[in-house]
């Protein structure tokens, strides 16, 4: 062997991702020009392209509804998910799209769902929600309430994305106690985000109520990504478990 020889290294081997075992991803941006998911229909179609490829049967798409960001509605919504439907069968695409939504916890959404006006769910009543990244809401716990006793079954999106529940451990041992559904982003699990995202994934994944996971995705650098997964040290685990996907 020479002295070169020992500085060659044989290229890193990372298995194809496979999600067939999820069934349906729940979490996604992929209605072309009303959120910061996709821009244009061909950005989406390629995006759907590459998810049915993973071994998905359903894409369950989730724009985003905030007040001050992403004024949607439901009629929004719906019109460009059949805008979606049409061309991925024009397409040819093998896989079944429906749409549901992100909410932004604020007060405008608490007064939503006090007013009793439409919401857009997935599944049995489940309700997809998000909150900022740094700040704890203070209406948090009081919007998880009213939900609740509207009947709807909150999905909190991402938590280990939110720098708040990281540090304020009594909030989190709150959300457990309460048996709050936690959705993580499987991307969480490659390190994009970053090492503390990736580390406290894991950490809820043992503690939490951990029912759904989500790609998450706004555009290819997301999937280009996700392709990393396989190499995750979690993944052989959560792929052989169960979660609420494979009921969608």
């Amino acid at each position: 062997m020479g002295i070169l020889d020992l500085f060659k290294r044989k290229p890193e081997v990372i298995e194809d991702l496979d999600l067939s075992w999820l069934q349906a991803d729940m979490h996604s941006h992929l209605i072309p020009g009303i959120d910061d998911g996709s821009k244009s229909m061909e950005e989406s179609l390629d995006l759907v392209r590459r998810l049915s490829q993973y071994g998905l049967r359903k894409i369950i798409t989730t724009p985003h509804i905030m007040s001050e960001y992403y004024r949607n509605t439901p009629e929004i919504i719906k019109m460009g998910l059949e805008d979606l439907r049409k061309a991925v069968k024009n397409e040819g695409i093998e896989i079944e799209i429906d749409a549901a939504a992100e909410y932004y916890m604020d007060e405008i959404f608490l007064e939503k769902v006090k007013a009793g006006e439409e919401l857009l769910t997935f599944g049995d009543s489940y309700i997809l929600v998000e909150t900022g990244f740094i700040n704890r809401p203070q209406m948090l716990l009081e919007i998880f309430f009213h939900l609740e006793m509207a009947g709807y079954k909150p999905v909190f999106a991402h938590p280990e994305r939110y720098q708040y529940l990281v540090a304020d451990k009594d909030l989190l041992q709150d959300l457990i106690d309460r048996n709050i559904i936690f959705q993580i982003n499987l991307l969480s699990l490659t390190g994009f985000y970053s090492k503390q995202v990736k580390d406290f994934a894991e950490t809820l994944l043992e503690k939490a109520n951990v029912r759904f996971f989500g790609t998450d995705c706004h555009n290819s650098r997301y999937l280009d990504m996700l392709e990393t997964l396989p190499k995750s040290k979690t993944f052989e685990k959560i792929r052989h478990s169960e979660w609420l996907n494979t009921s969608l």
